[in-house]
């Protein structure tokens, strides 16, 4: 362990800062198609609508790129002929996902924005690394004055029409990456990004393999239990798992520790 605080904090996006629409964006399109286009297989799979949990998708889906996660969806369901049908739904999802965005149906965590202006405030540079290729979408509509103000927080570094996208001083959010989580890849470039070491880095992940990716890269994985997965993070052997990044001890990041807050 390093004998120096962090240096560098890295956070994932969807399920982190965002209650993005990723996961009911995956959700419909499978049903539209299972009864659409491929009703004459449905009977063939194991999918049914009550069986897309939020669960599934955080242990199967999430975290994964597009591609990867449509076909990681589709064995999961056991869908016949998945690999011939990943295109398809994953175009079909995208199609679902703009339209989603577009309406603004989704949110930041407001927890997740205490979090991210305390770290800064703190003195820790900050990056996004989310493996999506539309998280800048939501980053960028995301205005962090806005929400201080709200909030009633004043930090020196915050400025009118502020957005979360330019707010972190590195974005790898929907890089082109060879190998997605759990490989430590983005994160390593984030933390490259950052100009630190990786082991002076912590993560902050709502997934099971992001936080595998984490720890594959000798980061400090802060595992966020949003799906009622404390269980699952904690045994990817994330650091420390919170069900609210406001339990989180921010001092405490200067002794180079994750620690919940003393009550």
């Amino acid at each position: 362990m390093s004998t120096r605080g962090f240096q560098g904090a890295i956070f994932d996006v969807d399920g982190v800062l965002v209650d993005s629409p990723h996961e009911r964006a995956w959700r419909e399109a499978l049903r539209e198609l299972m009864e659409g286009e491929w009703a004459d297989i449905r009977d063939q799979s194991e999918w049914s609508e009550g069986r897309f949990t939020p669960q599934v998708y955080q242990q199967v889906m999430s975290g994964k790129p597009r591609m990867s996660g449509a076909l990681a969806g589709l064995e999961y369901f056991k869908v016949p002929d998945a690999k011939d049908r990943v295109e398809t739904y994953a175009a079909h999802k995208q199609k679902l996902l703009f339209q989603l965005i577009e309406a603004r149906e989704f949110h930041a965590y407001p927890d997740a924005l205490r979090f991210v202006l305390a770290v800064r405030a703190a003195g820790i540079p900050v990056a996004a690394a989310s493996s999506s290729k539309n998280a800048g979408l939501f980053l960028r509509q995301i205005r962090l004055d806005t929400f201080a103000e709200k909030e009633g927080l004043t930090y020196d570094f915050l400025r009118p029409g502020l957005s979360l996208l330019d707010f972190f001083d590195a974005d790898l959010s929907g890089r082109d990456v060879a190998r997605g989580k759990p490989d430590p890849e983005i994160f390593l470039a984030a933390a490259d990004a950052l100009a630190v070491p990786p082991e002076d880095c912590f993560v902050v992940e709502d997934a099971v393999s992001g936080v595998q990716a984490a720890k594959a890269g000798r980061m400090a994985a802060l595992g966020v239990a949003r799906a009622d997965d404390r269980e699952l993070l904690a045994s990817a052997h994330a650091d420390l798992v919170v069900t609210t990044l406001d339990e989180v001890d921010v001092g405490r990041l200067a002794s180079h520790e994750l620690a919940r807050r003393s009550s």
